[in-house]
Parts: C-alpha cells; sequence; structure tokens
C-alpha cells in the first residue's frame, strides 16, 4: 500500500464518522481510529465578589476577631538592607562553609552579607553601612524581591 492510499483511507475515515477501522492486506495491517466522541465542555458565569460594606439599616452582624499579629518592634534608629535584586537568597559561599553574617555580628562598609543567585550568577551583597547585624530577615535558599528587607542592622 502506497502512502497517498494510507492519507485517503485515514481521510474517508474522518469523514465517515466511524470511530475506528481496521484493514488487513497480504502484508500490511492498519487500523484508523478516530476521536468523534463528544467532549463535555462546562461554561461556568464568573462569581463577582463585592467588598462593599452593609448598608447602616441593616442589623450590626457578630464580628470575628481574627488573631493579630505581634507588632514589630519599632527602632528608628536601625537601617534595613533590602535586596538589590530578584533571585535566590543564600547565606553561606557554598553549603559547607559558615555563614556570612550571624545576628550580632559587627560589620563595615564593603562587607559582604550575603550571595543572591539570578540566572545562574552568583552576586555578593555588600553591606553599605557599618554597625552590628540585628535581625536576619530572610531565611537560607528562599527567593527575595527586588527591594525586599533583608537584614537589620544597628549603625551605632
Amino acid at each position: 500500500m502506497k502512502l497517498k492510499e494510507i492519507q485517503n483511507l485515514i481521510k474517508f475515515v474522518a469523514k465517515s464518522g466511524a470511530s475506528e477501522v481496521s484493514l488487513e492486506m497480504q502484508d500490511v495491517k492498519i487500523t484508523v481510529k478516530t476521536n468523534n466522541e463528544p467532549q463535555q465542555v462546562v461554561v461556568q458565569d464568573p462569581v463577582v465578589v463585592s467588598h462593599t460594606p452593609p448598608p447602616a439599616a441593616q442589623a450590626p452582624q457578630a464580628q470575628v476577631d481574627a488573631p493579630t499579629p505581634p507588632a514589630p518592634v519599632e527602632d528608628s534608629n536601625l537601617i534595613t538592607i533590602k535586596s538589590p535584586i530578584i533571585g535566590t537568597f543564600y547565606r553561606k559561599p557554598s553549603p559547607d562553609k559558615p555563614s556570612f553574617v550571624e545576628v550580632g555580628d559587627s560589620i563595615s562598609e564593603g562587607t559582604v552579607l550575603c550571595v543572591i543567585e539570578a540566572m545562574k550568577l552568583f552576586n555578593d551583597i555588600e553591606s553599605e553601612v557599618s554597625g552590628k547585624i540585628v535581625k536576619i530577615l530572610v531565611d537560607d535558599t528562599s527567593p527575595v524581591e527586588f527591594d525586599q528587607p533583608l537584614f537589620l542592622v544597628d549603625p551605632s
């Protein structure tokens, strides 16, 4: 059987509406299957959620108080070191090495604080201030966004 004859057979089966046709000849066996079963499509109207307050004429509804997160410690003299790029935050130069800095470490300008991997490039993030690390705000190997706070530093 020639290729052109096989193509014509496939076209014929598709037009006929048959789901399967088998053809056996001396040294060739051909089975053509089509998927003529109707597919179920589900169409659903979009749900619109309104966040408008209820009118004053309605009876007040019971409110459930969600637990409030602890307020961050406001210390006006702390400096926040932020991520200059998007990427993956690493506290260590490699898995078998110690972290660049720990809470309580004194740092100076130019001290490498961490590495951020962006597009397979590892970028050293250096401190632009001198002081003491008060808090590390990101977990090791976490993704970070541009301008995301990474460290709190006490410059005194």
